[in-house]
């Protein structure tokens, strides 16, 4: 079955820098989209960032110009960039891999950031 893996979250200082990393496998399928979504303790998960085709990028005001998304198609492995984190990105970071448009896509298990002094 496919399987969408998230790493690379952990604790940073305000103004500090991660790279997140999701890999999705189980299927020979190429993938349509991947998109980062985000989850802060009392809040609605929310959309992040998204790419399509490994090129076509969008991006929640909230983070562009911050934060940057990129994919390596042939791993099936997209990133996300993430610059001048700020205590508001503290947040479980999903992973969301789409094989067919329109369709709900597969969710990783998240990644904890934390940006804290």
């Amino acid at each position: 079955q496919v399987q969408v893996v998230e790493s690379g979250g952990g604790l940073v200082q305000p103004g500090g820098s991660l790279r997140l990393s999701c890999t999705a496998s189980g299927t020979h399928l190429s993938i349509y989209t991947m998109k980062w979504y985000r989850q802060a303790p009392g809040k609605e998960r929310e959309f992040v960032a998204g790419i399509i085709g490994g090129r076509v990028t969008n991006y929640a005001d909230s983070v562009s110009g911050r934060f940057t998304i990129s994919s390596d198609n042939a791993k099936k492995t997209a990133y996300l960039q993430m610059n001048n984190l700020k205590p508001e990105d503290t947040a479980v970071y999903y992973c969301n891999a789409v094989y067919y448009k329109g369709t709900t896509g597969f969710w990783g298990q998240g990644t904890q950031v934390t940006v804290s002094s």
